[in-house]
């Protein structure tokens, strides 16, 4: 089968043949379909993440490089082992990445997306940038019949995170929400916000035509952080008294400088994206505004089919706006990095 495969960091993917993998036992082979392009396959090309105080390397998590990127995976069953369970050749579904160890505190309870020794595909297993992928259980699949294929993709990760960080986010019955970045993962939050909260959404982003969509997909006003008075904006529109809970989706230092700016006493702030960097913070007024300042990350399996229910209603509408084939993998994620994609691209192998 062809695969484009990351060699090693910052170097462009190579397109080659690799053995086509067979199920054993309760593992699945799954003819992939759709691919969702992610920052987070940026970091991985990349080699690591920012951190302010130098580089992480995602070797020192624990990846090995050659490794097949693409953890957003959509397909149809084409192989089972002979002990899969519910799960049949033909069946299309969607595949949940974030394998754990099975056996860690986090896993026993059914949050493998936060292992302490996480076999995610995509990551530090094979993923979809490949004509066909190995699920390692067949308890990582959820039949996705009734959604468009390419569109159900985001709801591995890209949904699957926001839908997580909403969760968090309106844990008090927030009434007045902004979220940081308009991008495939803010309009998505945008959107989950939309269809489970009543919060007075702001949506802040840098480029006016994402606002624009942003506001079409149900943000109640948007502001462009460049303005030079963008805070006292957005506290004017959370009824001058700030934001209940700031959702950052970007996670940069001119974003959560702002966030904390505009958050609210008792207010709630959720850290999402790995842009990276660092903040002098302020530590005295984290006790005396008593706000609370939490990170989340994708979502467990239970999560992802909570956010297939809210697709399979219409309640949410995952858009994808540009399609690759395999072969241009290296230039879907160059179009990325360079902020050419508005909204969630794919790979179609």
């Amino acid at each position: 089968m062809k695969a484009a495969r990351i060699t090693s960091p910052q170097q462009p993917l190579e397109i080659m043949e690799i053995e086509t993998p067979k199920p054993k036992d309760v593992e699945v082979v799954v003819k992939v379909k759709a691919t969702g392009v992610c920052h987070s396959d940026l970091h991985l090309w990349e080699g690591g993440y920012d951190t302010g105080d130098g580089f992480m390397k995602v070797t020192d998590r624990g990846v090995k490089f050659p490794v097949t990127p693409g953890h957003e995976i959509v397909g149809t069953v084409s192989e089972i082992g002979a002990a899969v369970q519910g799960i049949r050749v033909g069946d299309n579904v969607l595949v949940y990445p974030w394998i754990g160890c099975g056996i860690c505190s986090a896993c026993r309870v059914g949050n493998d997306n936060i292992c302490d020794a996480p076999r995610s595909l995509g990551v530090f297993q094979n993923g979809g940038y490949a004509e066909y992928v190995l699920v390692p259980h067949f308890k990582f699949l959820a039949k996705i019949e009734g959604i468009d294929m390419d569109a159900a993709t985001s709801l591995a990760c890209s949904g699957l995170t926001a839908y997580t960080a909403i969760k968090k986010s309106n844990a008090n019955s927030q009434h007045s929400m902004v979220i940081f970045g308009a991008g495939g993962l803010g309009l998505m939050g945008v959107q989950i916000a939309r269809a489970i909260t009543n919060a007075n959404i702001v949506c802040v982003d840098i480029d006016d035509t994402k606002l624009a969509l942003a506001k079409e997909l149900g943000s109640d006003s948007v502001v462009n952080s460049k303005d030079p008075d963008a805070a006292q904006k957005i506290i004017s529109l959370c009824n001058g008294k700030g934001a209940d809970c700031v959702i950052d989706f970007v996670n940069a230092p001119p974003t959560v400088k702002m966030g904390l700016a505009v958050l609210r006493k008792r207010g709630n702030m959720i850290l999402v994206g790995l842009f990276g960097g660092s903040i002098d913070l302020s530590l005295v007024t984290i006790p005396l505004k008593a706000i609370t300042i939490q990170g989340a990350y994708t979502g467990n399996y239970n999560d992802m089919l909570e956010l297939i229910g809210l697709a399979k209603r219409g309640v949410i509408n995952p858009t994808i706006s540009k399609r690759y084939s395999l072969s241009d993998a290296n230039t879907a994620l160059e179009d990325l990095k360079a902020r050419k994609i508005i909204g969630r691209a794919v790979i179609n192998p």
